[in-house]
């Protein structure tokens, strides 16, 4: 079920599946970040990296009552904190889905799925 937002116009409805894209691509702007990676866990122990066309495969986006949550699958480059990666990558969700969406996120849930080295 879409999501509904009320404005003096009208109302706008936006889906999981637009909220996860804009997620993604707002996490792959920032430092340290190599990629997304799958929901459905690790194949041979090894995560899969997801191109720019998967996107929505690497976010979750859940509503309990009226709070979002979102859950993103990362893989981090090697050498960096991955910490401050996740934390960089919360504020800056947040941040665009306040902006464009105008979307209120209770939650930002990070799974670090992986480390590799970027090239």
């Amino acid at each position: 079920m879409p999501l509904q937002l009320s404005t003096e116009l009208g109302k706008v409805y936006v889906t999981d599946e637009c909220i996860a894209v804009i997620a993604g691509s707002a996490a792959l702007d920032c430092y340290g970040l190599v990629g997304m990676a799958s929901r459905k866990q690790l194949k041979d122990g090894i995560a899969e990296l997801l191109g720019r066309d998967n996107l929505s495969r690497g976010v979750e986006v859940r509503r309990e009552n009226d709070m979002v949550h979102i859950d993103l699958y990362i893989i981090v480059s090697y050498g960096t904190k991955i910490s401050e990666v996740a934390h960089n990558i919360q504020a800056k969700v947040k941040y665009v889905l306040n902006e464009v969406i105008g979307l209120k996120v209770d939650h930002i849930n990070i799974f670090v799925q992986g480390v590799r080295v970027s090239r």
